[in-house]
């Protein structure tokens, strides 16, 4: 208690001048209708400026979930328009047959998963996410971002799973050029991480630099028409009958950060379907 007083007695003169400046100041905002107007919205101004400051500060804090809640309704609605794509295939074929209509199933779905780990710098890169085996993820499903393919899961665990990425020089894909029936293999060559190249494009095919390069669908992996890339311009093959296109690949590996795996109901069927040996099974009719 004393060195309480003394510390009063010691700042007197500073706390006597607090106490007349406050009051100095509230007689001088209530002594006039205009200077209680003018106190009003300065101060108004301050608390707005304080208050717009602190919920920009804690957003920050809450970017994660929005972001979480993002790349869900993306996924949902990437989802609905691969299905309805898969269904209008579907509808045109039973549509030229005068025999009757069945259901059409949706035949993909994503998931959302956030990227834990990536690289970009090997001849063979690989990244890792946070969605395993409790989230239905396989071996072969493809990965996707907002912008494109950026990889094919090749190990999964129970709550992760690690892809092969899209730069790495052992992996390949069926693509074709958009809107056209030309069908190639796009691979990464190490060294840029913007740029990979299209082999055994037909040399009588018609392409433009500035022309997309999609997914092909012909595998169970991705559903055609997803985009990989841009034509920067065509260069020699190692065959004559055939030439290769330089592309600039349109995600951004650098900063990969949440990813959507593509599910597949028939895939199951479909890899069946492909490790079924004929040679065991001929018959001669």
């Amino acid at each position: 208690m004393r060195n309480i007083l003394n510390f009063i007695i010691r700042y007197s003169a500073w706390f006597l001048f607090v106490i007349y400046a406050a009051a100095a100041t509230i007689l001088l905002v209530l002594g006039s209708r205009y200077r209680q107007s003018v106190y009003l919205s300065s101060a108004n101004v301050i608390c707005g400026g304080l208050y717009n400051s602190s919920a920009e500060f804690l957003g920050y804090f809450h970017l994660k979930t929005i972001n979480r809640s993002l790349q869900q309704s993306n996924a949902s609605l990437q989802n609905e328009v691969l299905n309805l794509k898969n269904q209008i295939a579907q509808y045109k074929v039973l549509l030229s047959d005068t025999s009757r209509i069945y259901g059409v199933s949706e035949r993909y779905d994503y998931v959302p998963a956030a990227v834990i780990n990536n690289n970009t710098r090997h001849p063979k890169n690989y990244f890792t996410i946070d969605q395993g085996e409790t989230s239905g993820i396989q071996v072969g499903m493809g990965v996707v971002d907002q912008s494109g393919v950026v990889g094919i899961i090749n190990v999964v665990g129970p709550h992760v799973s690690r892809a092969i990425s899209l730069l790495n020089e052992n992996q390949k894909f069926s693509v074709k050029i958009k809107d056209s029936n030309f069908i190639g293999t796009l691979n990464w060559k190490t060294g840029d991480p913007r740029i990979a190249y299209v082999e055994e494009i037909p040399r009588h095919a018609i392409v433009h630099s500035g022309d997309t390069i999609v997914t092909s669908g012909y595998s169970t992996s991705f559903p055609e028409g997803i985009p990989m890339g841009v034509v920067m311009n065509r260069i020699k093959g190692s065959d004559d009958s055939f030439y290769t296109l330089k592309v600039r690949l349109l995600p951004d590996f650098n900063s990969l950060s949440t990813v959507r795996i593509i599910k597949d109901i028939y895939k199951n069927e479909i890899d069946s379907l492909s490790q079924f040996d004929d040679n065991e099974n001929f018959k001669n009719f």
